[in-house]
């Protein structure tokens, strides 16, 4: 069974997403305060979904980045009542996995927890690809440079990197990455598939990604 960290500090609404949660078969630990969420960092958690404003002063952006000091790789979800490309890229960039906003119904933030898990902890064939100086252990999710170092990628980055490599020489345009990597009922800018591949690039720099203008990317 997965265990989901949902950070709500409307009480009304945490315990409404708590029941549809549970009823789709999680178990579920609540949180109304950032600094108790935070708290909680350390024990076994498959998916966090945090609110990004919160009542005390912990927000959402200050629980993921102390969750990513010590896990790269579990999923966030963020939820906000602010519906800004800003907000979404801020996310992003520390590290989310995904965002909802505010009004959601429960019935859509439990598809999108289920996709992602499915697509996080799928079990696979372990695999190894080989790119440059790089092994890609698509079961582990794991990739290994030069000098057998560990090379950290959050999961939209891991996932990103899995569409380009086993598809070298493709080009991909901004849409159909979107599909690929967030989801086909993901709503938002195609700006954030550019700021991902930034993000990537600069962790692996010998991925050969080439910018194709006006479209795309193709690994070369």
């Amino acid at each position: 069974m997965y265990t989901i960290c949902f950070v709500e500090d409307e009480v009304d609404l945490s315990n409404l997403i708590q029941t549809y949660l549970e009823r789709s078969g999680y178990q579920v630990v609540t949180f109304t305060k950032g600094q108790d969420a935070i708290d909680y960092i350390g024990n076994k958690v498959d998916l966090w979904i945090l609110d990004i404003m919160l009542g005390d002063d912990v927000n959402g952006y200050d629980i993921i980045k102390a969750i990513r000091k010590q896990d790269e790789n579990v999923p966030v979800i963020f939820t906000s009542a602010r519906d800004q490309d800003l907000d979404k890229i801020l996310g992003l960039e520390l590290g989310s996995d995904d965002y909802i906003t505010k009004p959601y119904s429960s019935k859509e933030l439990v598809l999108r927890v289920d996709k992602i898990l499915k697509r996080v902890y799928k079990d696979t064939p372990s695999q190894l690809i080989s790119y440059e100086c790089y092994k890609i252990d698509t079961d582990k999710r794991m990739v290994v440079g030069e000098k057998d170092k560990v090379i950290k990628l959050t999961t939209l980055e891991f996932d990103l990197l899995l569409l380009l490599v086993e598809n070298r020489n493709k080009c991909f345009s901004r849409e159909e990455i979107l599909d690929a990597v967030w989801g086909k009922d993901y709503f938002g800018t195609d700006r954030v598939v550019d700021d991902l591949v930034r993000r990537l690039r600069k962790k692996m720099p010998k991925l050969n990604v080439n910018a194709v203008y006006g479209y795309g990317y193709r690994l070369s």
